[in-house]
């Protein structure tokens, strides 16, 4: 994979221009020589998923579940099927 660089001042192709070249690896935009934003191929994904995982308040709570389970830990999937079956077993 390669990762092209373009400085924003330099960055005047269409977008279409950069998506295409990001088939071949992200395409990172510096300002000054610091990376400010990246384009990447999205594959196997939908508009809710990008949405939510760049989602501050949704990050925290998704941190705070995975502290909340470490500490305390939690059920099975096996133990929630029970539970949501009525105590039968599939």
């Amino acid at each position: 994979m390669t990762v092209k660089r373009v400085e924003v001042t330099d960055a005047t192709e269409s977008l279409a221009t950069y998506i295409r070249q990001a088939d071949a690896g992200p395409v990172v935009v510096t300002d000054a020589g610091r990376p400010v934003a990246a384009l990447v191929l999205l594959d196997n994904t939908d508009l809710e998923t990008v949405v939510l995982s760049t989602d501050p308040e949704f990050l925290d709570l998704i941190e705070r579940s995975r502290a909340r389970q470490t500490k305390e830990g939690g059920l099975s999937s096996a133990e929630v099927r029970r539970r949501l079956n009525g105590g039968l077993d599939e």
